[in-house]
């Protein structure tokens, strides 16, 4: 009787290790994109932005062009400043950029390559009630392609046909670039005239800013989910990206105990809203889910079962 237990408690903490393991991987990884991304730590010393030639390339998760150690653009910003000179010329390389992010790597840039979802995520291990996900932030995910369609595309257009360029989420809304660019740049006490010029916008932004991170303690990445027209855009790709988690069907019970733990507002896995983070991968009974790069099985039941080998 004692050592059917003992055997079953041991293999329990063995998940566990292997599921905490696997954990410690992708925030690695976030943390060493978040790293990566602002490189550029003079900026942060002199309090001034990075103007080099790669600024002229983007990286795939949001990160704020003004961010004080920013190597290179944000895509978002840098679809919303073609499309606001898109009346002289078309957005071909944003959009090119775009696409080949979207293809190759979908919504794995959100769970895997996002400073900003690196941010969500620790705050919500503060220990406090939590809201988890209902009816209400099902339909509140739409909401993220509304601010795509009117504050990435239709007012920066309106805007370029009146040589008015206008980042308009990046202006009035997106709080990585108030948490990075802003209020990064203005902390430094060489940059006392920025202070100075702080006016209503910018503590509007603020103000959202602080609106994002607060809720981000209580909803698991409220901004991702709701707000973010990056994820939106990702999203449009999750069929078809050559990366991410993949259910085998023939294996597959139908149980719902992926989609039931996921925290974000999955419908099944995989689908728009996934940010194929992997995490259903170890909760699946049934073996079903991998995490793919086209047909080549990068983490699932094959790679399991040899790491136990050996």
């Amino acid at each position: 009787m004692f050592l059917p237990r003992l055997s079953e408690y041991v293999r329990s903490v063995s998940v566990l290790g292997k599921k905490q393991k696997k954990s410690l991987t992708r925030r690695l990884i976030q943390l060493y994109t978040a790293l990566l991304y602002n490189a550029y730590l003079k900026g942060f010393a002199e309090g001034q932005i990075y103007t080099g030639p790669l600024k002229n390339a983007c990286v795939p998760g949001l990160n704020c062009y003004s961010c004080p150690g920013a190597v290179s653009a944000c895509p978002l910003g840098s679809l919303q400043n073609a499309i606001s000179a898109s009346a002289d010329r078309p957005a071909f390389y944003v959009v090119g950029i775009l696409l080949l992010f979207g293809m190759f790597l979908g919504r794995v840039v959100c769970g895997f390559l996002c400073p900003f979802g690196l941010i969500q995520e620790l705050l919500y291990k503060i220990p406090v009630k939590k809201l988890k996900k209902n009816k209400i932030t099902i339909k509140l995910t739409w909401l993220k392609y509304v601010i795509l369609i009117v504050f990435v595309v239709v007012i920066p257009v309106i805007y370029a046909f009146r040589k008015l360029p206008l980042p308009a989420f990046c202006k009035f809304i997106c709080p990585a670039g108030t948490l990075e660019g802003a209020v990064m740049l203005m902390l430094h006490p060489d940059n006392a005239e920025l202070r100075a010029m702080a006016g209503g916008l910018f503590w509007w932004k603020f103000a959202v800013l602080l609106a994002v991170l607060i809720s981000c303690v209580f909803i698991f990445r409220s901004f991702c989910r709701f707000l973010c027209p990056l994820g939106a855009i990702y999203s449009l790709f999750s069929k078809i990206a050559l990366l991410g988690v993949r259910v085998d069907m023939n294996r597959c019970n139908e149980c719902g105990a992926c989609v039931k733990t996921c925290l974000m507002d999955i419908r099944k896995v995989g689908d728009s809203e996934c940010i194929q983070c992997g995490d259903c991968i170890d909760i699946c009974p049934e073996k079903a889910i991998t995490f793919k790069a086209g047909k080549l099985v990068l983490r699932g039941p094959e790679i399991d079962r040899k790491e136990e080998r050996s």
